[in-house]
């Protein structure tokens, strides 16, 4: 595989992004692909090393290692560094639907887990990915695929993030009829509204929706099933298939939580999506504004990057958790995904244009201060520490350290507690993570409907057995 002195010759390397000076112009995405010879030297690191792990998702003590959907890692890197380019896309493409996606957003478990990363530099291999993603669109490869013959079923999905298109192509590909129900004006959920358009292109989404309705698959937007659209009109179909989102926040629970400058963070990032669709990318809505986003992860990183580019005057992000280690933990090992510190794009324009990490750990929000006209004109902040307790560790304030932050609009990004549960509940039924299928016949959960919050890849791969599934039930 690859090259087997390959990884002894070539370090590992990474497209060099924009500038963060360059960047925060603009909403474009700022990470190029890399040159045809830098990513045959990339994938020539990919060496025959007996036990792939980097393609055989798992969990280990809870930790998340190797690909989800199990790419094919080893196979196309290696006929990648060969020059069997199109080879090697048919082989992306065995596994991974929304490659144009995951090559851009996923953290890369693979990565983790890859052989080479366990005395040194893994694999670039979402770069690789990248690589053949851009050139199958470019040559044209990414065609419809029509099913060989149609079944009299058919199957609603409700929802169209990664789970509801994985299963939906999967399902239309057996020959069902497919018809999705999206409640926002355009198909792609979370890719869509909740990720931002310099870390993936909106056109990426909508060319891959392209492809999927040539196929033949129905896409009924502006249609909130439970709300816009009555639970009853879903028994005219043979299955249904719920791949809402996470769409419940987990909230924060402070004095002037109701304020008009308090927002959640998905909305925020849905309306900056809408405002680049539009055009609006001029407009400065948070020009001399004072942002602070309460949460870490993607989500709350993404809130730092877009409100720069809104033209917020600071951004300040307050992490509950304290900072990883730099390196590995002992209790970390490979081939599990490192925990380590890693300062993210948006984090990265921050200390250019402000001169500081916007970050700050181990401190909680204690209360939202409004001003005289209702918005916001502070918050109230306290550092807790870290103490073990029966119900494991938790954090607890320090008094000592309550300190009031100027601020005039504050982002809640502190993740979420699972989907929606007004659609289940106008079914009467039951959701079990443990199984797709619910507690009435006919209706099955995939995604994070069914698992809660989790990756791209992950609901793209339940969503793979979720629809394995339903076609038992309805071919049985």
């Amino acid at each position: 595989m690859g090259k087997l002195t390959g990884f002894l010759e070539y370090d590992r390397k990474t497209a060099k992004e924009c500038c963060a000076q360059e960047r925060i112009q603009n909403w474009d995405a700022f990470h190029p692909a890399q040159s045809e010879g830098k990513i045959q030297e990339q994938a020539a690191r990919c060496m025959n090393c007996g036990v792939p792990f980097c393609h055989a998702g798992v969990s280990w003590r809870g930790v998340g290692s190797g690909c989800s959907i199990g790419n094919l890692i080893p196979e196309w890197n290696h006929l990648v560094y060969t020059g069997h380019y199109e080879e090697a896309y048919r082989r992306l493409e065995k596994t991974n639907l929304l490659h144009e996606s995951t090559s851009r957003v996923c953290p890369a478990l693979c990565e983790g887990s890859c052989t080479c990363g366990l005395n040194g530099e893994p694999v670039a291999i979402r770069e690789v990915e990248r690589f053949l993603s851009d050139m199958a669109w470019e040559k044209g490869w990414v065609v419809p695929r029509m099913p060989k013959e149609r079944i009299n079923k058919s199957v609603a999905i409700v929802g169209s993030g990664p789970a509801g298109l994985t299963a939906a192509h999967m399902l239309n590909q057996r020959g069902f009829s497919v018809t999705v129900f999206e409640k926002s004006e355009e198909p792609g959920g979370l890719l869509m509204f909740g990720i931002p358009n310099m870390k993936l292109p909106k056109e990426l989404i909508r060319k891959r929706v392209e492809i999927l309705q040539q196929e033949g698959i129905t896409f009924v937007c502006n249609t909130d099933v439970g709300k816009d659209l009555p639970v009853s009109e879903l028994d005219k179909f043979d299955a249904v298939l719920l791949c809402g989102g996470a769409g419940q926040p987990r909230d924060l629970s402070v004095t002037g939580r109701t304020l008009p400058g308090v927002r959640l963070a998905v909305p925020f990032l849905a309306d900056a999506t809408r405002r680049v669709l539009r055009g609006e990318t001029e407009e400065k809505p948070l020009a001399g504004r004072k942002v602070v986003v309460i949460g870490g992860g993607d989500t709350g990183n993404d809130c730092v990057a877009t409100s720069i580019r809104m033209g917020a005057s600071s951004v300040v992000q307050l992490e509950i958790m304290p900072p990883a280690p730099e390196e590995r933990a002992q209790d970390n090992p490979w081939p599990r995904w490192p925990i380590v510190l890693k300062t993210d794009y948006g984090q990265q324009e921050a200390i250019w244009l402000y001169g500081r990490d916007p970050r700050t750990f181990e401190i909680t929000a204690v209360s939202i201060i409004g001003d005289e006209t209702g918005g916001v004109s502070a918050i109230e902040t306290a550092q807790v520490e870290w103490v073990t307790t029966g119900r494991g560790r938790v954090p607890k304030q320090i008094e000592s350290t309550i300190h009031r932050q100027p601020a005039t609009d504050v982002l809640i990004a502190m993740g979420f507690v699972g989907a929606e549960t007004y659609l289940p509940e106008a079914l009467s039924l039951a959701l079990d993570k443990t199984s797709y299928a619910t507690s009435r016949p006919g209706i099955f959960a995939a995604g994070d409907m069914r698992t809660g919050q989790s990756l791209v890849v992950r609901a793209s791969a339940d969503a793979v057995c979720a629809a394995k599934e339903v076609e038992q039930y309805l071919l049985s």
